[in-house]
């Protein structure tokens, strides 16, 4: 088992504890950047690999090398890619672009705080809105308030979810600091997020979350990698050797014009965890070793695009007719109806553009993007709007033309 089955993304308001439990899990810190570290929260989308096993002894569902039991016989059940999501509102398209990759999600909530917190409510609708159907509540930092208050909370947590898809979702109290309940929560990931069935015979796409540049300053020129790509297949499988297009592509500038240019390039190698693949398939986080020049893919500047055999063409969109429709669970009021130019922030698939309001006429809205993505008739758009000074979550959208 190399590849992993399953993506769960690991969603909560800020400081909740997301990393801290993902690291409890994996054994991995996922915030790996060092502005990350120094400030304590996530900004950029973490990831982690693990596997589920169960104990040969007690049959109690653990991961690392020990079950609670102290036995260190285990089988592995299953191979799980976490995707650490920030919980900060102005990270909130960080939060809509992950979600379009994971099959569920573990959502944080700190029973030492009221619930809901605003994050919590967004995360939440960003979850209904991506078609989410399974999720498992870590009712996480019970080891900070009195048995009291847990109930409380957990009563809290019942009624914040009652009205949602989510209202049967399993509470589990943890506390990710000192490890407890690990066992209990695994379980009822196991239990109620399963995998999905994957359609490995379509064409190939994989859906860019990361990219990288994994050379160091001073290297020398002979010994310079390729760019690195990384993200989740979603159908079809790609291989080694593999020739591949990559769409929009890379940002070009003439003259003062902004555009984007297709970039095609050939697999040079598939890494999974620390694992390397012949080929790679639907579940779990995929890393690609390109030939391209590393200046491509540096600083996540291909995020959001998608990678599809060289052959075939996606279609790039740089405006856009949709359908709004606003949710009805939102932090801010809002007036009915746009002004000419608003900004908007779209989050489709792994990517996310701002998209200018040229026209609106019953309940369809023509929009400017500033930068193109890739969009076909099925995508749903998460839709962002100005509220004061903040980003708010404001509804979804679907493509008219």
């Amino acid at each position: 088992m190399v590849q992993a089955e399953v993506n769960i993304g690991v969603v909560g308001h800020v400081d909740h504890g997301k990393t801290t439990l993902t690291k409890a899990l994996t054994g991995k810190w996922a915030d790996e950047h060092s502005e990350e570290q120094k400030r304590g929260i996530t900004i950029k989308l973490g990831y982690a690999d693990v596997d589920f096993k169960k104990c040969k002894s007690c049959g109690k569902f653990f991961s690392g090398e020990q079950c609670p039991c102290l036995s260190t016989e285990g089988v592995v059940v299953r191979r799980v890619s976490f995707l650490d999501a920030p919980g900060h509102e102005t990270l909130m398209a960080t939060v809509i672009a992950a979600s379009s990759i994971m099959d569920g999600a573990l959502f944080v909530v700190a029973a030492n705080e009221e619930c809901p917190q605003p994050q919590t409510q967004e995360h939440l609708v960003v979850l209904e809105a991506s078609g989410i159907k399974n999720i498992v509540v870590a009712q996480n930092k019970v080891d900070l308030v009195e048995k009291a208050q847990v109930k409380k909370h957990h009563q809290q947590l019942r009624d914040f979810l009652k009205d949602t898809r989510f209202a049967d979702a399993p509470i589990i109290p943890t506390a990710a600091n000192s490890g407890v309940s690990l066992s209990a929560l695994i379980q009822a990931i196991q239990e109620h997020i399963p995998t999905p069935k994957r359609n490995r015979n379509a064409a190939p796409r994989l859906m860019i979350a990361r990219s990288f540049d994994i050379n160091k300053p001073g290297k020398a020129l002979d010994r310079i990698t390729g760019g690195v790509v990384g993200g989740s297949i979603v159908t079809g499988e790609f291989r080694k050797g593999d020739e591949v297009r990559i769409s929009p592509g890379a940002r070009r500038e003439q003259k003062g014009r902004e555009s984007y240019i297709p970039l095609t390039t050939k697999i040079k190698a598939l890494h999974a965890g620390d694992s390397t693949l012949e080929e790679a398939g639907p579940g779990g986080l995929v890393a690609i070793a390109t030939d391209l020049d590393p200046t491509f893919t540096k600083a996540d500047s291909l995020t959001g695009c998608v990678v599809t055999r060289a052959d075939e063409e996606l279609p790039v969109m740089d405006e856009l007719i949709a359908r709004i429709k606003p949710f009805p669970r939102v932090l801010e009021p809002f007036a009915e109806t746009f002004v000419e130019n608003e900004p908007l922030v779209l989050g489709v698939g792994t990517a996310t553009t701002v998209g200018f309001v040229v026209k609106q006429k019953k309940g369809k809205v023509k929009l400017k993007l500033k930068k193109p993505v890739v969009l076909t008739g099925n995508d749903v758009i998460a839709v962002m709007r100005r509220a004061g000074n903040r980003w708010r979550l404001y509804a979804s959208a679907e493509l008219v033309e």
